[in-house]
């Protein structure tokens, strides 16, 4: 557990510029004291313990504002942006190297039993604020824009935003950077606008020079 612990704490100062020493992350980062419950209450719930997981995990959700189900499985190089209102569920499944930003949920869709809970691969990012729903799979190197809510599998290498979110991107390599440009998603229904102005634009300017060219 003290290497995962390690690693999530190199993490930090991967991703986050802000960060400028380990003992101000150890005392103030709320995203990595409730990782640091979380693992300690998924170890207690690995092993049957009672009771005790869910004190912890509600305990660290009163300190921080950010609540992690003891039975969640979250891998290493694990990273909370801020943190405050981030969710994760029972069954959700987090890989490596996975970023969330605040306001995140991972959650279900209704009262279904079984895996109900999302699948995040390795790399993922998911933007403030984005809800990503039901037992679904997130491929690897995804990027998630801020305020999307996901509720269909995203595969590998692909970017989605809106609502419901929508692939805007995908690439058959894996994306090389950990972070995303939140400012500069694109976005598909403004671009066609734009397409369809300009389209229009040319379709006048020939029925202008058609006009001129008819005799008078």
């Amino acid at each position: 557990m003290l290497n995962i612990i390690r690693q999530d704490l190199s993490a930090v100062f991967d991703r986050d510029p802000a960060a400028t020493s380990t003992l101000e992350v150890i005392f103030t980062y709320a995203g990595f004291h409730a990782l640091l419950a979380y693992r300690i209450s998924h170890w207690l719930n690995t092993y049957g313990v009672p009771f005790f997981p869910r004190v912890i995990s509600q305990l660290a959700r009163w300190l921080t504002g950010i609540e992690i189900h003891p039975a969640a499985k979250i891998g290493t190089g694990f990273f909370i942006d801020h943190g405050m209102g981030v969710v994760i569920g029972e069954t959700a499944e987090i890989g490596d190297y996975v970023t969330l930003f605040q306001g995140v949920t991972l959650g279900g869709t209704g009262k279904e039993r079984g895996k109900r809970h999302p699948t995040l691969g390795n790399h993922v990012v998911v933007g403030a604020g984005a809800k990503i729903l039901g037992g679904i799979k997130i491929g690897d190197n995804v990027k998630i824009g801020a305020n999307s809510v996901v509720l269909k599998n995203v595969p590998a290498n692909s970017t989605v935003i809106g609502v419901p979110a929508r692939i805007i991107k995908s690439l058959g390599e894996r994306l090389p950077d950990a972070t995303m440009d939140h400012a500069n998603l694109p976005d598909p229904i403004s671009d066609r606008f734009v397409a369809l102005e300009q389209e229009l634009i040319e379709l006048r300017k020939k029925l202008e020079n058609r006009d001129s060219q008819l005799p008078s």
